[in-house]
This record gives C-alpha cells, structure tokens and sequence, in this order.
C-alpha cells in the first residue's frame, strides 16, 4: 500500500492520525546562522475566507456566509477590514505584538482542477502548475543545496517517504516526536502491515519503537482492516497529545530548533471543510493557534525573535457554502505569517473584492498574488538569496514582484 493509498483509506481517521507520525514526518534541516524557519503545509484547503473574514467588503454579505462575531467576543477585529476567527483567539497577543499577520488573496498558480494531490505537490515542489513531471526536490531542499555549510541532523522517523518540499539531493532528514505522539497497539499494528513488504521501513519502525520505549509485542486484533481503522480512530481521540497533535508537533519541532535545527516543516490536516465547516473548521484552526503558540513557548523569547514561521495550504475554497453547511475546492486563499522575525499587525493584499464579477469563475476569491512570490522574499530576506536564482532555480517561473517588507 504505498503512501497516497494510505492517506485515501485513513481519511476518516482525521486530524489526529494524519498528524501523526506514521503519516506525518517532521523535517529538519540545520544551517548557518540564527535564523530558524518553520513552514506547517495546512492539507486540506483552508477556507480563508472564515479564518481572515473580510467583513468590510460590502459584498461579503451576500455570500451567505455567517458574519463574523465581533461584539460576543468570538472574531478578532484586526484592522476595520478583517476580522480573525474567534477559534485563533490565541495568537491576538501575537496581532498586538506585531508577532502575527496574514497575506491574503493568494495562491499557487494552480486552477480549476482542485486536486489536493495535485495542488499539494505543486505546493511542496514549489513550481507553477504544468503537465510536465514535477522536479524531483522540494524548494526548502532546493534552498539547503544553496546553503554549502549546510548540515543535516542525525534522525529517524516512521514514514512511507519524506516530505516532498524537504526531498532531493541536500541532505535532510526526518525526525518524529514518538514520545509526544504515541502510537496505540492499533496503530502499531497497522503500521507494521503497510511496512512488511519493506524490510528497511520495518526496521526504522522497530527502531523507533525501541528507543520511544516499547516494542509493540503481544499486539492482537481480530477483525477487518476497516475494524482496525475505526480502533485507531477512538484511541486517537483520548489523550491529551492525541488531541492536540500541532501541539505536540511544535513542542517538539521547538526542541530541535532550540539546538543545531534552523528549518523545520511539518502538517496539520483537517481544512477540507466540505461539509458542517462550522463544526470542523474551529477544531483545525485550534490546532494552527496552538501549534504557533507552542513553538513561541517552546523556543524562549531569544531563539523566537529569530524565527519565521508560515502557514501555507494548497489552495481556498469557495466563496459562497455549499448546501451541507460546507465549502468546496477553491483558489485564492490565506498564508499566516508569525515569529518575532516577522514585520506583523497587517493583513497584505491587493484585494479583489467579492462582487459575482469579482470572483474567479464566479465562484472562487480571485487570486491577486502567487504565494510563491510572498516565500521568495521570505527566503531573500532570511538568508540573502538571489533574486534570479529564486525566480529561476527555488521557484522557477516566478516574478516576484514588489517586496512587501514581510520581515523586521
């Protein structure tokens, strides 16, 4: 069962196991200087519309969406335009602090076919949509292959493969927090089962289990794979880490960031709203506040002022719900931006408003800039890398257009 099939079948498990290590490496990266970077791939397609409302388009009313809670104390007003969803009330000391801020109306250049495989390929491997094979590395890798002092550290991890934004020649490995996110004698199980027929998998996850502190020995279940699942799934929802894996993850992530680290990138699953998004939504930008504001705690005021941490998903989702309470696959979205290197207190955009007109195919927020643009200049800024090279070589095809001064 190689990894995409997993994922398909694990759908049902949710947050809890994609975040997981079996599913969900985290990735390091060590190299030169103070400066740390942490990117969180938000799979799913967060609905920016909800998370960053643009209440004081006059149109946003007409999409049926619900308004945002200002006066209960729910929606976070940020700057008379937009409001933050009441669920990312954790990071408003952040907004104040100028800690915190939001590009909005973005995306990757990548329409209308709305494939999560896709667009999150495309995402990790940094270039614009085509038919042509993706290259066969990342751009955080293609950016450690410019750093020449660049060292990764020594690691191990439960994975079918690594993060495709981290893979390729530079070498980078992954680490997984087995002791912060422990896996049930189901999911053991369950692992050992997709792994058998690779023997070097097999024994990283022995590995693993050995140095977490257990083994996995004397694990049986009866049943179907589907029974099997449906175990992991409950078991998953108890525990204080199971339920707060961005938590756990950070936690973790910070540790290492602490020390030789400087690049870390892991996921947060849970943004494919389509349907009761009131619901679902909450819980998964619940999971982004905590992640954020653990890896601040975690790092210490000195290692935090030097850190960028960006929050990207593959794409938006529709401007108006959909019959089930839900949106649908969209285009232009919301990166998060936050860590005391980051030039906060500001939502970016060129705005295209909301009018029917406005909208891309009448149905989705019209991208007005390429996300691509917005890391480049991340990148520029954090480790001095040329222009050409990162319209041409980290991004290629990108025009990145005006620095919009994304860092301190």
């Amino acid at each position: 069962m190689d990894r995409r099939s997993f994922l398909t079948r694990s759908a049902a498990l949710g947050c809890s196991l994609a975040a997981s290590p079996l599913v969900t490496p985290v990735s390091f990266a060590a190299t030169p200087g103070e400066h740390r970077l942490v990117v969180i791939i938000l799979r799913g397609g967060m609905d920016g519309l909800a998370a960053v409302s643009p209440y004081g388009d006059p149109d946003f009313g007409t999409l049926g969406r619900p308004a945002p809670d200002l006066d209960g104390g729910g929606a976070i007003d940020l700057d008379g335009r937009f409001a933050m969803h009441g669920a990312l009330s954790p990071l408003a000391p952040l907004w104040r602090a100028g800690e915190l801020g939001f590009a909005h109306a973005v995306s990757i250049p990548y329409r209308d076919k709305r494939s999560h495989f896709d667009g999150q390929d495309l995402l990790e491997a940094g270039v614009a949509a085509s038919d042509a094979p993706l290259p066969g590395d990342g751009w955080l890798n293609r950016l450690v292959q410019r750093m020449p002092d660049a060292t990764a550290e020594t690691a191990y991890a439960i994975g079918g493969e690594p993060l495709r934004i981290l893979q390729g020649p530079a070498q980078v490995n992954r680490w997984t927090p087995e002791a912060d996110l422990r896996l049930s004698p189901q999911a053991v199980l369950l692992t050992r089962r997709v792994m058998q027929s690779d023997p070097a998998m097999a024994a990283a996850l022995d590995t693993a289990m050995a140095l977490a502190g257990g083994d996995g020995d004397g694990v049986e279940f009866t049943g179907s794979m589907g029974d099997m699942m449906a175990a992991m799934r409950d078991d998953m929802m108890s525990g204080k880490d199971r339920q707060r894996p961005g938590a756990a993850l950070a936690r973790f992530a910070g540790e290492q960031l602490r020390g030789a680290a400087r690049i870390a990138c892991y996921s947060l699953t849970g943004w494919d709203t389509h349907r009761a998004q009131a619901h679902h939504l909450p819980r998964a930008l619940t999971q982004l506040a905590q992640s954020v504001t653990t890896l601040k705690e975690t790092l210490g005021a000195a290692a935090w002022g030097q850190t960028t941490v960006v929050a990207v998903t593959e794409f938006g989702r529709t401007a108006r719900w959909n019959g089930t309470g839900g949106t649908d696959h969209g285009s232009g979205g919301v990166m998060v931006l936050a860590g005391g290197a980051v030039r906060g207190g500001r939502v970016i955009t060129d705005w295209p408003g909301l009018d029917e007109a406005a909208l891309y195919k009448r149905r989705d927020v019209m991208p007005t800039r390429d996300l691509r643009a917005h890391l480049a200049w991340l990148l520029r800024g954090l480790y001095g890398v040329e222009r050409t090279a990162l319209e041409t070589t980290i991004f290629p095809g990108l025009d990145m257009g005006d620095d919009t001064g994304l860092l301190l």
